[in-house]
């Protein structure tokens, strides 16, 4: 079904100060606003959690991890320029944003700790400019590339975090696992061993998939009408064990709660119109908003979002429009925290 909503049904004012820059020192100090469906709102803290949830629910995590996908090098001339790796083609071939644009063009040779291309430990030429206007890069290296890039590179943070991230595992998830993200799935920073062990005692399974997240997440929406807003697309693979336990709890009448938008997106990518998930790996591209119907997914756990963004869109088809917007303004009326290091609600 068509939707006649558009974009600026979906902002709100978000004053500046509570966009959090830095992380809690302890994870699950976070707070949680619990939305349910029928627009009841609760406060509370994050480790809420396992107390909203019954034996026999599911919760399914992403176990992508952060790459160090920011590179600072120069050209053969000297000048600096800078990659933001963006997505992985072939084993030394990437997709990648560079600055300054207009300035690195088809043919150029980048050099990447040190000081001319005999010394450097990496370089990459550049093959050509994509439609989005991104740069497809071929890399040289001896060795391991993922042991240069450990060694070379930064963890890029999302654009509205201005503060220096002096511990750069609190960009990842205590369970990440799998490389090939350029950013977190930051609903599951909240998470810690003491309440992934609280929330097993109380019967509750944890299904784990991996969906790699491109900087495409924080594109904004340019356009009026949603349905003109073209979706990035990402990577995803889910095992069939995990496809398993998701499917065994759902069979048994436990809900299916996904962490983070990530995490809602690939399974509703693999449901299929039974309500059940498929195993496999592929890209998405899907875009959830209002009038969406949900195959899989019961309930979400998740971070607040930026205005207008498609994943307040996803939020609202889960949980309504009116409902989502009412929480966000008490949300800012109560303080809390925004965006990657910031709360979290629970929508059930």
């Amino acid at each position: 079904m068509m939707t006649e909503l558009s974009t600026s049904d979906f902002l709100f004012e978000l004053p500046d100060e509570l966009i959090a820059q830095t992380p809690l020192a302890d994870r699950s100090a976070s707070r949680l606003l619990r939305l349910g469906k029928d627009g009841d709102i609760r406060h509370g803290g994050f480790r809420d959690i396992v107390s909203e949830l019954s034996a026999g629910d599911c919760i399914v995590i992403n176990e992508t991890k952060v790459i160090p996908a920011r590179l600072r090098g120069a050209k053969k001339s000297g000048a600096q320029v800078e990659l933001l790796l963006l997505k992985r083609l072939e084993a030394d071939r990437w997709e990648a944003l560079a600055r300054p644009g207009r300035k690195i063009v088809p043919g150029d040779r980048l050099i990447f700790g040190g000081d001319s291309t005999d010394s450097a430990p990496l370089t990459a030429v550049v093959e050509k400019t994509t439609e989005d206007g991104n740069r497809i890069i071929r890399f040289e290296f001896e060795g391991i590339f993922e042991e240069i890039l450990d060694r070379l590179g930064e963890a890029p943070l999302p654009p509205y975090i201005h503060e220096k991230l002096e511990d750069s595992s609190r960009y990842q998830t205590v369970y990440a696992k799998h490389e090939g993200s350029a950013a977190a799935p930051t609903a599951g920073l909240h998470f810690t061993e003491e309440v992934f062990v609280a929330l097993a005692a109380k019967g509750v399974e944890i299904a784990r998939i991996t969906l790699h997240v491109g900087l495409g997440t924080f594109r904004p929406v340019t356009v009026e009408n949603i349905l003109d807003h073209k979706m990035h697309s990402e990577f995803y693979q889910i095992e069939p064990s995990q496809a398993e336990i998701i499917n065994t709890a759902r069979k048994a009448g436990g809900r299916i709660i996904a962490v983070g938008t990530t995490v809602c997106r690939t399974l509703e990518t693999c449901a299929g119109e039974d309500g059940y998930l498929k195993a496999g790996s592929g890209w998405t591209d899907i875009f959830i908003y209002p009038s969406y119907k949900f195959k899989i997914v019961d309930g979400l756990q998740t971070n607040f979002h930026l205005p207008g963004s498609t994943l307040i869109m996803l939020v609202s088809a889960l949980a309504g429009r009116e409902n989502v917007l009412r929480a966000y303004k008490e949300a800012v009326e109560q303080k809390y925290r925004f965006y990657s290091f910031g709360d979290c609600m629970l929508i059930l």
